[in-house]
This record gives C-alpha cells, structure tokens and sequence, in this order.
C-alpha cells in the first residue's frame, strides 16, 4: 500500500482518538460504568468504526471514514441518573433510528424539517457547560494546564487538526515530568468484550436516546456527507446510515454509543497527497479501519494512563477539544435571522442542564425551540 496512504490514515485516527478520548471516558463515568465495561466501550467503537470504514470504502470505492459520535459522547456526559443498562438502550433506538434513517426516505425527510439553527443550539447547549469548566481547571492547576493551552493555540495556527492532539502530549509530559501524576500499573491487553443488557426505560430513551440520534445526524452524518462532496466525491447516503446504524446497534451491546460519518479527520484521508489517483484513494479506507483495530486493542493501557492524570488536566483537555465544535455549533445556531430567538431559547434550555420528568434537558430545549419556531411562524404568516 502507497506510504501517504498509511500516513494519512495514521494521522486521523490519532487525531480521532487523541482529541477526544478522554470525552468518551467521561460519558462512561457519567452512566457509572466499570472498568471492564469501559474498555468494552472503547474497543467496541473503535471496532464498529474500522468495521464501517472497510465495508463502505471497499464497497463504493470512495474514500468513507468514520468517526464516534464526540457530540453524543458530549450529551451522554452531561446526563444524570441512568445507569449503563438503560444507556444501552438508548445507543440501540439512536443506532436503529439511523439505520431506519438510510432505509424510510420518510423519516430522513423529517429529520431535515427541524431548523439547522435549532439543532445547532441544542448541539452548542450541551457542549457549553463542559466548555467553561476549563477556566475553572486552569484556576485550580495552572502549571499543568498552561503548557497545554499554550501549546494548543500555537499548534492551532498552524495545523488545527492536530491542536488537541499537541494539548494531549503536552498534558501527559507536563503531568508525568512534575510528579503530579504517576504511571500506573498497566493491565494486559486486548480487553475483553463485555455483554450488557439493554434495559428499556422511557425516560431514558426519549431523554438520551432521541438527542443522541439527533444531534449524531445534524452535527456529524451531514457534515461529514458535506466534506466528500467538497472533496468531489458523492457519499453514499442510505448505505453510509444504514451500515453505521447497524454496526452502531451491534456495538451497543458491548457498551458503545453511535459511530457515524467523519468530518474534520476524514478531510485528511481525501486529499491530493493521499494518492494522487483519486479513484485509488478508497484505500486509505482499508488503512484506516486497521489503526483502528490496534487502537482498539490497546484501550486498557490508554485508559489506564489517563486515569492516572490530575482531574483537572482531564477537565482542561475536554474543553479544548470541545472549543472547535462548539463554535461551529454557535455559528449555526444563529446564522439564519429568523431562527435567532428560539436557538437562544434552545441554547438556554439545553445549557442549564436540567431534567425534568427524568428525561434530559437536550429533549427539552429541542422542544422549547421548535415550540418558539413554531409560534414566530404563525405570527408571521398571521401578519402577512
């Protein structure tokens, strides 16, 4: 296989894993996860995208890369009170709603009925509170953090897709070099594969399940459809939902949420330095999938080192990850005038975090700002 091939699928899958690996452990501590089923989850996903990426590049010959869902890792970290059991359900109805996305032309048509702005919002609502706990990481950790923020905004200028990833390393050498964290006792690899029933819950499943499926299609499966037509490749629309809601619901009960279209990593694999044959680059399809297959394998001892840094460092290297999501979302959320005030409703609805009858508040700020929408454009038609 061409070097720049390999290269190319090598550097996204450490960006992929290295920028936002430590929201996925997060999500896992919030549904209260163990040890062995959090290294489930991280080689489930890992091998769900390697599977996807595979099939689909192999398949349409097109270069197809696929991501885990960082906004939905976002929402599940954010949530309260359920429990891995009744997470798992709701990674099921968001996989299955995907796939039934590729396969009911209908329902994918009401999907694209909810205003962008609003589902921006609601997407920007959940990423904000983790956001702003990094102002209050660097307070309580200065020396650890600075070096990573700094290094952050230098790398960014330059190569913003490996920003986070440059945060990373300067975190764990900072961290491991001052003494404030220690390495631990690494445990053998690969994981096992942990079975976890669903358990069905409504509130669980509208409250967790509906956002997760929501903001998985507006934030990353659109957007990463949008970045193979810039490429000037068509994706394969249906097949690329209907396999990944698929591969996602068979994941799920090993512990994984969703896995979807890539964006930011999969511009890396597209371009002319890949190959300079565009009907060749399909291949770094193959490349990819098996970094992933190893980055699976090796879970355990990524987790473990993570686990050994400072709370706040971990904290830090959230909200860095985050800050380049959350501003797409915002510029979303209030780039159509006549959205503005019900993506505001949404944003505030869906940032305060609070639950109400035992369903989220992602669930609530959605319906708060479609409600708003829904009254603006009565007003407006009622006037005209």
């Amino acid at each position: 296989m061409r070097p720049s091939l390999l290269s190319a699928a090598l550097v996204a899958a450490l960006v992929g894993y290295g920028s936002t690996i430590a929201l996925i452990l997060a999500a896992a501590a919030a549904l209260g996860a163990t040890p062995d089923q959090t290294a489930s989850w991280i080689m489930a996903v890992c091998f769900a995208k390697a599977a996807g990426s595979a099939i689909l590049s192999t398949w349409h010959r097109v270069p197809v890369v696929l991501a885990w869902s960082t906004p939905g890792a976002a929402l599940i970290a954010a949530t309260e009170g359920y429990g891995m059991a009744e997470g798992v359900a709701a990674f099921l109805l968001a996989a299955l709603l995907i796939a039934a996305t590729g396969l009911v032309k209908p329902l994918g048509t009401l999907v694209a009925r909810i205003p962008d702005g609003i589902a921006a919002a609601m997407l920007a609502g959940v990423l904000l509170p983790f956001v702003l706990k990094g102002a209050g990481a660097a307070q309580s950790a200065p020396l650890l953090v600075a070096p990573m923020v700094g290094l952050f905004a230098l790398v960014r200028l330059r190569n913003p897709a490996m920003a986070v990833l440059a945060a990373l390393a300067a975190g764990l050498a900072t961290a491991f070099t001052t003494g404030a964290a220690s390495l631990p006792d690494l445990p053998p690899i690969p994981p096992s594969p942990t079975f976890i029933a669903p358990e069905f819950h409504w509130s669980a499943l509208i409250g967790l399940g509906l956002p997760l499926y929501l903001v998985t299609m507006a934030s990353q499966n659109l957007p990463g459809f949008a970045t193979m037509r810039a490429a000037g490749y068509e994706p394969p629309v249906a097949p690329a939902l209907t396999v990944t809601g698929g591969i996602s619901a068979l994941a799920a009960l090993f512990g994984a949420h969703t896995v979807n279209m890539a964006a930011i990593t999969a511009a890396i694999c597209m371009g002319d330095d890949v190959h300079p044959d565009r009907d060749q680059r399909w291949k770094v399809g193959l490349a990819y999938a098996g970094f992933w297959v190893i980055l699976g394998l090796t879970g355990p001892v990524v987790i473990a080192v993570l686990n050994a840094l400072p709370p706040a460092l971990m904290t830090a290297l959230v909200a860095l990850a985050l800050l380049g999501p959350l501003m797409g979302a915002l510029t979303g959320a209030f780039a159509a005038p006549d959205q503005r005030f019900a993506a505001t409703i949404t944003l505030a609805v869906t940032g305060a975090g609070v639950a109400f009858a035992g369903i989220g508040a992602a669930f609530w700020g959605l319906l708060a700002g479609l409600a708003i929408w829904g009254l603006e454009r009565l007003a407006r038609k009622s006037v005209s």
